[in-house]
């Protein structure tokens, strides 16, 4: 069994890298700092970050109370397809059209229409706060029936409302959808690449009205942390009383800031000065898997409690070689193909690795690299650690 010594390198703060970083050697430069020296240096600087926070601006982990996206849907039609659209087996799609020619003056009998070249689609786009009248969308179409392929096809124009509002119209969209794939048959026989019954139309959509913001709230506004986090919410009502003390700022919950508005300021100017306060963000310790990539992020304060890691296993390895059986020269027999198969198994050594108190997350990192672990070993050894209480770190798993 093979021991791997990592004890020694696995102490806080590089302690042990500089424990071993001895006096210079003959002809070496007694001011040049050593490696251990150079690390040491920076897992202290780490700690101190973790211990503190990272410095970051308000407008990048916060957002204020009112301003936010409002989704708008409608319910439109693709025209121009090559026989891919919708079939006789989704009357709305006849319906649509028949409705949407009305609308145009001319009055068609649904069962009359032939709605091949036709689809009915699901029309959606993001209008942001403090749009104006004028300003360009981007618009998502997904078909709403049994249409193969919106390939070449136009959004004719389309109503867009928001959620529980199906009377005022906030958009209109049409034009050329763009899909993220491409399809092609012949005599039968089909190939396509991504998805052909959903687009994009780029600057689709024209807002023909802003959705309302409301920013003050009783003479106060909100700041509101985009991941809530206590210790975070304190530190930013310390940095606005310490440069603002005029807003009053008051953390009232680990995801709420409220500030009182001063007098004769308006609201998008005390927006603007409390955006580029600098504050300092706590890291909480979590684990991030993505089983389906094998993609792993490990925060730097994570922490390890004292335990022992053991990597190894049994490989089975069959081999089949064809070979070919043949009598005398003057026997009798046929000629016959023969296979020999081989089984043979193999106990890999086990690797083990000790961890001691508060190791981090770069003797975590130091520690895969020697076991030379895969990532779906990485990922079950993290699972495990957590399942022992070892990983002092909450675990997401995507």
């Amino acid at each position: 069994m093979k021991m791997l010594s990592l004890i020694a390198v696995l102490m806080v703060a590089g302690s042990s890298l500089a424990q071993r970083s001895g006096p210079p050697t003959d002809g070496q430069d007694s001011k040049r700092p050593s490696i251990a020296d150079e690390m040491s240096r920076r897992m202290n600087n780490m700690q101190k970050a973790e211990a503190s926070g990272v410095n970051v601006r308000l407008k990048d982990v916060a957002r204020f109370r009112g301003i936010r996206s409002n989704s708008l849907l409608g319910v439109g039609v693709v025209v121009g397809l090559k026989g891919t659209g919708d079939t006789r087996k989704n009357p709305q799609s006849a319906a649509a059209i028949a409705n949407y020619m009305k609308s145009l003056g001319q009055d068609v009998n649904p069962a009359l229409i032939e709605p091949k070249n036709c689809a009915l689609v699901f029309v959606r786009a993001e209008l942001p706060a403090f749009a104006n009248n004028g300003q360009q969308l981007d618009v998502t179409v997904a078909s709403a029936g049994d249409a193969g392929s919106l390939q070449g096809g136009l959004l004719l124009r389309t109503e867009l409302f928001a959620v529980g509002d199906n009377e005022t119209v906030y958009a209109l969209a049409e034009g050329a959808v763009s899909i993220g794939g491409f399809g092609a048959s012949q005599g039968g026989t089909s190939a396509s690449v991504g998805f052909l019954t959903a687009g994009r139309v780029p600057s689709g959509a024209m807002v023909e009205k802003g959705a309302p913001t409301k920013l003050v709230y009783d003479g106060k506004m909100y700041v509101e942390l985009l991941d809530a986090d206590i210790t975070t919410a304190s530190r930013i009502q310390d940095a606005i009383n310490k440069k603002y003390p005029e807003f009053l700022a008051e953390a009232e919950t680990g995801g709420t800031i409220s500030v009182s508005l001063p007098k004769g300021m308006s609201p998008v100017m005390a927006m603007s000065k409390l955006e580029e306060i600098n504050v300092m963000v706590d890291n909480a310790a979590v684990v991030v898997i993505n089983e389906k990539t094998g993609s792993i992020a490990i925060g730097g304060n994570v922490r390890i409690a004292p335990v022992a890691i053991a990597s190894g296993g049994i490989s089975v390895k069959i081999e089949e070689q064809n070979t070919v059986s043949q009598p005398n020269a003057f026997g009798k027999g046929d000629t016959v193909p023969v296979k020999n198969t081989s089984v043979s198994t193999d106990q890999k050594d086990a690797d083990i690795a000790v961890m001691a108190p508060n190791t981090t997350v770069a003797d975590l990192a130091h520690i895969f690299q020697e076991l030379h672990l895969k990532a779906s070993d990485i990922i079950n050894i993290l699972q495990i650690l957590r399942e022992q209480g070892a990983l002092k770190a909450r675990l997401v798993i995507q």
